[in-house]
C-alpha cells in the first residue's frame, strides 16, 4: 500500500508531510521515558524484520491481486506505539530513498497510513482493550488479528481520501473505495494471522517484551540475545531467500487502480512530481529491489517464479541492515537528547 507521487497533489502531499512530522515529533517526546540500551537494538532488529517481510507479496486467491505485511501492528505490540511509529518511519524512509518503493512526495502519506492508524488507533483501542483482562494465547490472537484488520482498513480508506482530496479524477471515489476496502480486508486477515503468530511466539519466549511495551516501561536488564538473534536470522532468510517467492500479481492498491482506471500506475504531472522523481532516481541504487537495468532494445520476457535473483537478495540484506541502523541511530539520538535535557536541568 505504498502510494506513488502521481496519486497526490503537492498540497495534499505537503500537508501529510507536515502532519506526519508532527506525529513523529510527538512520538520522539513521548518515547524518551521508555528507551534504554535494550530497546534500541530491538527497534533495529524488528525494523529489519518488517522491511524484509514487506518484500514478500502473497497472492489473494481468486482476485489476481496480492498483498504484503504492513507491520505497523507488530511494531506497536513489540515496541509500544511511539517507538513502533518511529521504526515504521525508518522502514519507509529506507524503502523510498534507496529502493524507489513509494514516492518522495507520498512519503508522509505512506508513513501516516501504515503507521498512525495501527500504532495510535487500532493498538490502544482494540488490541489493548482485548488483552486488558490478562495475556493469553487466545486474547493475543484475537487482539492482533482484529487490530491488524482495522488498522489496514483505516489505512486503505485514508489512501482513497488522499486521492480524492488531490483531485485524481481517474480514480473516482465510489469505485475506488469499493475496490480498496474489500481487497485490503483480505490482506488484513493474512497480516493479522501472521502478526498474531509472531506475537504469540515472542510472548511465550519472552513475555516481558510485550507486557512492558504495553505499559510503556523500560526493558531494563531483560536478556534479549535469543530474541534478537532469532528475529535477525528470520529477517536475513526472509529478505535474502524467501523474497524470491513473492507473488507477481499487483498489490492491493495497484489492483484497485487497475480495475478503476485501467492502469496500475498513473502518469505524474510535470513540476514538483518530476523533480522529486528525478531525485529519487539518482538516490535509489536498487530500484524495485533489484540491480538497475541497462536499457536495451530486446523484448521483455515474462518473469519466472520463483524469481531467483541476486539483486533481490542483495536488496533484502542491504535494506534490512540499513533499516536496522537507521532505527537504532534514531533511538540513540533520542536517548542523547534526553540525557542532555537531564544534564541541563541539574
Amino acid at each position: 500500500m505504498h502510494m506513488a507521487d502521481a496519486l497526490l497533489s503537492p498540497a495534499v502531499g505537503g500537508t501529510m508531510w507536515a502532519v506526519t512530522a508532527g506525529v513523529a515529533a510527538y512520538s520522539i517526546k513521548k518515547v524518551q521515558n521508555e528507551l534504554d540500551e535494550q530497546k534500541i537494538p530491538l527497534m533495529g532488529v524488528v525494523g529489519a524484520f518488517v522491511f524484509a517481510a514487506q518484500m514478500i507479496n502473497f497472492t489473494i486467491p481468486g482476485t489476481g491481486s496480492s498483498g504484503h505485511l504492513g507491520g505497523g501492528m507488530l511494531l506497536a505490540i513489540l515496541l509500544g506505539p511511539y517507538a513502533g511509529f518511529l521504526t515504521m518511519a525508518s522502514v519507509l524512509v529506507i524503502q523510498a530513498l534507496f529502493f524507489a518503493d513509494g514516492g518522495l512526495l507520498a512519503l508522509g502519506c505512506n508513513i501516516f497510513n501504515l503507521g498512525f492508524y495501527t500504532c495510535f488507533i487500532a493498538y490502544p483501542l482494540i488490541y489493548k482493550l482485548i488483552i486488558r483482562k490478562g495475556y493469553s494465547t487466545g486474547r493475543i490472537f484475537a487482539g492482533s488479528l482484529l487490530a491488524a484488520i482495522v488498522g489496514l482498513q483505516l489505512g486503505a480508506f485514508s489512501v482513497v481520501l488522499e486521492t480524492l482530496f488531490s483531485g485524481i479524477t481517474e480514480l473516482p471515489f465510489s469505485t475506488f473505495v469499493l475496490l480498496m476496502q474489500p481487497i485490503h480486508l483480505a490482506i488484513g486477515l493474512v497480516e493479522g494471522l501472521v502478526t498474531a503468530a509472531v506475537v504469540a511466539f515472542i510472548w511465550k519466549a519472552r513475555p516481558e517484551i510485550i507486557e512492558k511495551a504495553a505499559s510503556g516501561e523500560k526493558l531494563g536488564g531483560l536478556p534479549l540475545k535469543k530474541v534478537l538473534a532469532g528475529l535477525a536470522i528470520v529477517a536475513i532468510i526472509t529478505g535474502g531467500v524467501f523474497s524470491w517467492f513473492a507473488s507477481t500479481y499487483p498489490d492491493g492498491l495497484e489492483w484497485s487502480m487497475l480495475n478503476t482506471s485501467g492502469k496500475e500506475e498513473l502518469e505524474a504531472p510535470d513540476g514538483i512530481h518530476q523533480t522529486l522523481a528525478s531525485i529519487q532516481e539518482k538516490i535509489a541504487f536498487l530500484p524495485d529491489y533489484s540491480f538497475k537495468k541497462v536499457s536495451t532494445d530486446a523484448p521483455e520476457t515474462e518473469e519466472a517464479w520463483p524469481a531467483v535473483n541476486a539483486g533481490t537478495s542483495v536488496s533484502g540484506l542491504i535494506g534490512g541492515a540499513m533499516t536496522l541502523l537507521l532505527a537504532a541511530i534514531t533511538g540513540l539520538i533520542i536517548r542523547s537528547i534526553k540525557k542532555r535535557e537531564k544534564a541541563s536541568a541539574v
